[in-house]
């Protein structure tokens, strides 16, 4: 079964978080919210707390086959400075794992230079922070194993992209029906 790791961060965009994990879970993959603090309980960015299932610090990323990284202020910076987080998407990007970031938090991946020679999306005044990539503005940019999007306003875009990367379209196509998508 397909495993996926959410990274939570306090001051995350909620709904690129959730609506991802949702998506996913109906799938049928095997998705952790994972906080990146000590503390399960996390504080998105418009001050809505929800709950993570797991720590960082008691997960063994390795047991995981997708990282998704959701965007949002301050939450893309708390990635960012994460050392452990720093460490996860080096060891994805050259495993060949995938990595998928929304928003802001595609500049975590470039930060990394893990964009090198990629296609890649993000938030609109962050392209300067997508080193090494092709930027683009499409709503969604997948290019071999890294997957980007723009914002809040592209999170179902971006998790039914994520769930093509491990599904044939009639699953996505299927799963887009039945929440009355498009």
């Amino acid at each position: 079964m397909i495993r996926i790791a959410v990274f939570a961060a306090d001051g995350c965009e909620e709904i690129e978080a959730l609506t991802v994990v949702d998506l996913l879970r109906r799938a049928g993959m095997d998705t952790d919210i994972i906080s990146i603090s000590d503390n399960k309980a996390v504080t998105g960015s418009h001050r809505i707390v929800f709950g993570a299932e797991k720590r960082f610090n008691d997960v063994n990323m390795d047991d995981y086959d997708a990282l998704i990284l959701p965007g949002g202020m301050p939450g893309t910076n708390n990635l960012a400075t994460h050392s452990g987080v720093c460490t996860t998407v080096k060891n994805f990007a050259a495993s060949g794992k995938l990595l998928a970031a929304i928003c802001a938090a595609p500049s975590v991946l470039g930060g990394l230079g893990v964009l090198e020679g990629k296609k890649a999306t993000c938030y609109p005044g962050f392209e300067d922070k997508l080193v090494g990539a092709e930027v683009l503005t499409d709503r969604v940019v997948a290019d071999g194993n890294i997957i980007t999007s723009r914002g809040m306003g592209t999170a179902i875009d971006f998790g039914l992209a994520i769930i093509e990367y491990f599904a044939d379209t009639n699953v996505t196509d299927e799963l887009a029906a039945s929440i009355l998508y498009k």
